[in-house]
């Protein structure tokens, strides 16, 4: 299996395992596995920014009510350096997963710091 394809895996399995609370809400959310970050998605966030996942859109909580009619929001897992860090399978995946509900967490708008905090506890 490819790594694209096992990093693939690993996202359905982190959005089946979705607590149906959440998943209930991410209509208008794609998921989608590339190999690493883009020109455009580098840019926007600074020289030797390493990610693992990124979400483009807009969260739940900055939403109006003139919000819709708009493209997906979406979430974007690399799977080059998720593959390169994580070379063991079972911690691939567990990383993987992590970084599935990261995003996730911030299309909920949960920031960096809030998740941070909580994981501290």
């Amino acid at each position: 299996m490819t790594p694209a394809a096992l990093v693939s895996r690993y996202v359905r399995r982190a959005m089946r395992a979705l607590p149906a609370e959440y998943a209930d809400r991410l209509d208008n959310v794609e998921v989608v596995v590339a190999r690493r970050p883009n020109r455009y998605q580098r840019s926007r966030l600074g020289p030797g920014v390493e990610l693992y996942g990124l979400y483009e859109g807009v969260p739940l909580s900055q939403r109006g009510s003139g919000y819709g009619m708009v493209v997906p929001d979406k979430i974007t897992v690399f799977w080059e350096p998720l593959v390169r860090d994580f070379p063991d399978d079972g911690a691939l995946a567990e990383q993987v997963a992590r970084t599935v509900y990261h995003e996730i967490a911030h299309h909920f708008g949960i920031s960096d710091a809030e998740l941070e905090q909580s994981a501290v506890r």
